[in-house]
């Protein structure tokens, strides 16, 4: 059995104003810088074994800045923790996704396909680490198919975001990645909805 904590990283100025990021490598801004650290401090009382981060320099450098915190060392980076690829969405304001595209981000790359491209990867850590707790930072669009896939499209409850910095905690056992807490808050088996009750897809 082997603790993941999935953590998305701090704000960038293109998440300040709305924008669609995607594969877009957008750094750090302040306040992602401040909210980064805040993760590092809160996460400061559990053990972790290793941090391992998306390339893009937002999770990247997330990851630093929390392992820091934690007495860690330099974030292993997995290319397949990137995020989601939003195609002709990328670099678009919420604005002009509602009036160009119909408030529909057109992604590239649907969630189930991010789910298939992830899940290995985080299963792969997971064998290198057994029985152990790992940090890892990645992505809004990553973290939140993850969430959607391991509850039935249940959570996020009510559209809510996966907000900057936030983390959320998935166990891999018996090679399976089930959700255990959304942002501090427990998940278990009995929420799920009913066999009958048809998954809600964006």
């Amino acid at each position: 059995m082997t603790d993941l904590v999935l953590v998305r990283h701090g704000e960038t100025e293109w998440n300040r104003i709305g924008r669609v990021q995607g594969r877009t490598d957008i750094p750090l801004n302040d306040t992602g810088r401040a909210q980064a650290e805040a993760a590092g401090r809160r996460l400061r009382d559990q053990h972790f074994d290793a941090v391992v981060a998306s390339p893009l320099s937002r999770a990247a450098d997330t990851a630093r800045i929390i392992s820091a915190e934690l007495g860690l060392g330099e974030p292993e980076l997995v290319a397949d923790l990137v995020e989601r690829d939003y195609g002709r969405a990328e670099g678009m304001t919420d604005e002009a996704v509602q009036t160009q595209l119909g408030g529909r981000l057109e992604a590239r790359e649907s969630r189930e396909a991010t789910v298939a491209r992830v899940t290995p990867a985080l299963l792969a850590i997971a064998d290198r680490h057994p029985g152990q707790r790992v940090l890892v930072v990645s992505h809004g669009g990553v973290i939140g198919s993850l969430v959607r896939d391991a509850t039935r499209w249940a959570w996020p409850p009510d559209g809510e975001r996966i907000a900057n910095g936030s983390d959320h905690l998935f166990r891999v056992q018996d090679g399976t990645l089930e959700l255990v807490e959304f942002a501090g808050r427990p998940w278990s088996q009995d929420l799920l909805p009913p066999d009958d009750e048809a998954d809600r897809r964006d």
